[in-house]
């Protein structure tokens, strides 16, 4: 992709987009442009958002348009790829700049969960997959863990249908099962932030619906930021939404409005289906 690509209607782009939404940001990117060649083209270009607290936010748009690539960028995934970096901007999740050179990956990890596209239970217990996070800080009291444990499975909506079978291989679960006790496993460490790469992509219409009925319950203590191939998915679960193409921001509002009322021609074109 190089940076002189122009997406259609560029004229319009970002001229309405409602990027500072009220009440208080949990994540602000300012103007942030990304690069995976050392800054040869940019595969994000200039990006302005501002996430809101306890919401769910969803980044919706074509394969290849950005948006996985942001959510990577907000707990440093993208510091996997030697040759990825930052060429302008800055993000700063609760008010700390997370690409300062005091600030750790690993820390901000402890902050920002991130569950992935396939479900990825370890091959142990599920006890032993909720604990596991716990463990690695050093938490090795029995009471503490069992407590965090079943307060995690509760919150995933997971307790009453494995609390008998603790010791069980978390393999042995369903497909959904498994993507809830890796939210379980999220939650236990307390983030504030949870990321989630089209979570749902994997499951079966009945198992989304209980992922979406949970992220749905997880906003009352987590700031959310979802990427979804799925418009409909977006419309029911999320607060706001932002739309992207091409590695560029096209409009971001509330939920509502990108899907009734888009400001953008692009984004209603690619709502109603006319691209994508």
């Amino acid at each position: 992709m190089q940076d002189t690509a122009q997406s259609p209607n560029q004229q319009d782009v970002n001229s309405t987009s409602n990027t500072k939404p009220e009440g208080k940001s949990m994540i602000e990117i300012d103007d942030l442009s990304f690069s995976y060649d050392q800054g040869k083209t940019n595969t994000l270009r200039n990006i302005t958002l501002n996430v809101p607290e306890k919401q769910v936010t969803s980044f919706i748009g074509p394969s290849g348009c950005g948006k996985s690539t942001l959510l990577r960028c907000l707990n440093r995934m993208n510091d996997l790829v030697e040759t990825s970096r930052i060429t302008t901007g800055q993000i700063r999740i609760m008010d700390q700049d997370i690409n300062a050179k005091n600030v750790s990956a690993i820390e901000l990890r402890k902050q920002v969960g991130m569950v992935f596209q396939k479900y990825n239970p370890f091959p142990k217990s599920i006890y032993d997959n909720v604990a596991y996070g716990l463990r690695i800080q050093g938490i090795k009291k029995k009471a503490i863990l069992e407590e965090a444990v079943e307060k995690s499975l509760r919150g995933a909506a997971l307790w009453d249908e494995v609390k008998d079978r603790l010791k069980d291989s978390a393999l042995g679960l369903s497909g959904g099962q498994q993507q809830r006790l890796c939210i379980a496993r999220t939650m236990a460490v307390k983030p504030k932030v949870i990321l989630m790469d089209e979570p749902c992509s994997a499951l079966d219409p009945i198992a989304t619906a209980k992922v979406e009925e949970l992220i749905t319950e997880l906003r009352q203590d987590f700031t959310i930021v979802i990427v979804t191939h799925s418009m409909q998915q977006a419309s029911r679960i999320s607060d706001r939404t932002a739309f992207f193409y091409l590695g560029e921001l096209i409009e971001y509002d509330t939920t509502e409005q990108i899907f009734t009322n888009p400001s953008i021609k692009q984004t209603e074109d690619y709502i109603s289906g006319r691209f994508g």
